[in-house]
This record gives structure tokens, C-alpha cells and sequence, in this order.
């Protein structure tokens, strides 16, 4: 079975709908340290299971994960939609633990930053370069967004985005840049359980035919079984801002969630990928992906057999009824 394609936005660019998401080939933030041998063997792997898309950011490791992927495919650039983000200045600070770097976004940057990506990735061009969580001062800087239309003109970049973060939100930002700017993707986290801001953004999206990029579309494995109340996350962990309340909460959501998922005979980390495809807006969902087991289960769910419209209308009215869940209450 093949891994199915879709248009990235308004570009050319076709990209795979299951995306890998490099950042934890650089970091251990998932609760693995993947060495570098091992993270070529999943960047190829997923290459051989049809993964075109390869998305990450040049803070990964201070540039590690961007020199993993330059050295993964080296003599296969034709083949290979790169995808990084700029705008941390990492060059001049030190991160500590999961705290923000100093952001900057000016011009001057923006080429600096450039060139060292393409430097670490081996190449002449980057298919999407995205910023990297922008606050509102930057997305409405027009200078900013006619230099990177300048850099598309010049081929040093084929399109460019915008990645919303750190966490979810950010609905006003990402409006902004959709409706204002010549962007082709938009990044946000999206998923069954965590629909908003990305119902918005979907819909500003499909009106100016903006790609949206989901990345964790499985809450933070609550949607693979992988975490349940139990579990305990080491302090580097990017899950342990999940709060035990939120984790519980969301067990039971996705209990009820199982009437549909076994009428379709999936299971709920199908049902989770399979919900965010079946939005037409949606270009690449972006599962974390840390082992060669897991490359191989999310690829296969890119099947095209996805939700129906009365299904999708189904989970939108769960949704909106917080999947018939009393809320915790806390004191």
C-alpha cells in the first residue's frame, strides 16, 4: 500500500500526508535519546516508506537535526521537500532546559539564519522556511514578509510558513499571517481532543488556500496508548507540562471516542491520524515519531479510507459537548 500525496497550500510542492517530524532526532525531549546512527536509519527509513517531507528547525540541537537530514540524503535532494524554521537566536545564547531563547526576526537575521540552514543541510534551497512561534510584533511586519516573497523570487526557498507555538493557541497570529501574508503553510498543533484554535484556522485557511501543518496530533500520546494517568515523565521531557488532571480527563474522552473507532475497525491512534486527514486544508499531519516500528504504523494509516462527512459531524457535535466528559474540578 502507498504513502498518499497532497499539495502543500497555494505551491507546487506535493508532499507526503504523514510528514516527519525531525526535532526529536535532535532533542531528547520524548523520553529517547536517539543517536545519530540511528536517526539516519529512520530517516531513511521513512524515505523508504514514502516519507517526502521532513520538518524541522534549525534550534534542534543547536543544528543537529538539520545536519542529520543533510547527511541522511546527500545526492538526494530532487527527491526530498525540506522543510526548517528560523528565528531563535542560538547563535548568541544558550537554551536552558525547555525555556525560549531570544527570538529575533529582522532581515539581516532572517539571511544569516538562512545561510547557516543551508549550510547544515547541504543544499542551495529549502523547500518551506517557516518562522519559528512569532509573536504579533513580527507577523505584522510587511518588510519581513516581502523579503522572504524576495528570497522565494531568488529560488533560495521555494515557499515560506509560519509555525504557531510554543504550545497551543495563537489563533490571532495565525489569522493574521494567513489572511495578510503570501504564506503556504501554517504549523499547528491539532488533534481530535485539542480542536481549537485549528477549526479556525482551517477554515481562514481553506478561503486563502493555506496548507495547515498538524503536529501533536496524538496529544501528547494520550491518542496512542502510550500515556495514561501512571505515567511519569523526567522533567526533560516536553509531555510533563501535561497536567494529571488533563491526562485523565482525556482518557475518558477518548473511551467514548471508541464507538467510533471500532465501527470502523481502527484503532484510536487511526481514528486520531484519520480524523486530522480527513480535512481537505490539512497538507501534513506530523506525528512524533521516535522508533523505526512507529514510522512504519503512522505510514500505513495514510490510506485514503478516512471519515465521512457525517461521521466528521459526529465528532464535531462530541467535540463541542466535551465528548460527554464532566470536567475535573480542582481546588
Amino acid at each position: 500500500m502507498e504513502l498518499r500525496y497532497r499539495r502543500l497550500g497555494k505551491s507546487d510542492i506535493k508532499v507526503s500526508e504523514i510528514g516527519f517530524g525531525a526535532w526529536t532526532i535532535g532533542l531528547d525531549w520524548w523520553g529517547k535519546k536517539i543517536d545519530d546512527d540511528e536517526a539516519i536509519r529512520m530517516l531513511k527509513r521513512a524515505y523508504d516508506v514514502g516519507i517526502n517531507f521532513y520538518e524541522t528547525g534549525d534550534i534542534y540541537g543547536k543544528g543537529k537535526s538539520e545536519k542529520l537530514i543533510g547527511i541522511a540524503f546527500k545526492g538526494m535532494r530532487n527527491e526530498i521537500i525540506y522543510s526548517t524554521k528560523w528565528g531563535y537566536d542560538m547563535y548568541n545564547a544558550e537554551q536552558i532546559g525547555h525555556n525560549e531563547l531570544p527570538q529575533k526576526h529582522n532581515i539581516e537575521f532572517l539571511h544569516y539564519a538562512l545561510d547557516k540552514s543551508l549550510e547544515r543541510l547541504q543544499t542551495d534551497y529549502i523547500d518551506v522556511y517557516s518562522l519559528h512561534n512569532p509573536k504579533m510584533e513580527v507577523i505584522t511586519n510587511k518588510e519581513l514578509f516581502n523579503e522572504l516573497d524576495t528570497l522565494v523570487t531568488k529560488g533560495k526557498i521555494k515557499s515560506h510558513g509560519v509555525a504557531l507555538g510554543p504550545a497551543i493557541g495563537w489563533q490571532e497570529e495565525g489569522l493574521h499571517a494567513i489572511r495578510d501574508h503570501n504564506i503556504t503553510c501554517l504549523q499547528t498543533v491539532y488533534n481530535i481532543l485539542e480542536q481549537d484554535p485549528g477549526n479556525a484556522l482551517l477554515k481562514v485557511g481553506k478561503e486563502k488556500n493555506v496548507g495547515i501543518m498538524a503536529r501533536v496530533p496524538d496529544a501528547s500520546g494520550v491518542l496512542t496508548g502510550k500515556v495514561n494517568e501512571n505515567t511519569t515523565f523526567s522533567k526533560n521531557d516536553h509531555r510533563s507540562a501535561r497536567k494529571k488532571e488533563w491526562i485523565s480527563e482525556a482518557l475518558k474522552k477518548v473511551e467514548n471516542l471508541r464507538t467510533i473507532s471500532d465501527k470502523k475497525g481502527w484503532d484510536i491512534t487511526e481514528l486520531a491520524i484519520k480524523f486530522i486527514l480527513s480535512h481537505e486544508q490539512i497538507s501534513v499531519v506530523l506525528p512524533t515519531m521516535i522508533s523505526l516500528e512507529e514510522i512504519d504504523k503512522f505510514s500505513l494509516i495514510s490510506d485514503g479510507k478516512y471519515l465521512d462527512l457525517y461521521e466528521m459531524q459526529q465528532i464535531s457535535e462530541m467535540y463541542f459537548n466535551n465528548f460527554y466528559v464532566t470536567p475535573n474540578t480542582t481546588n
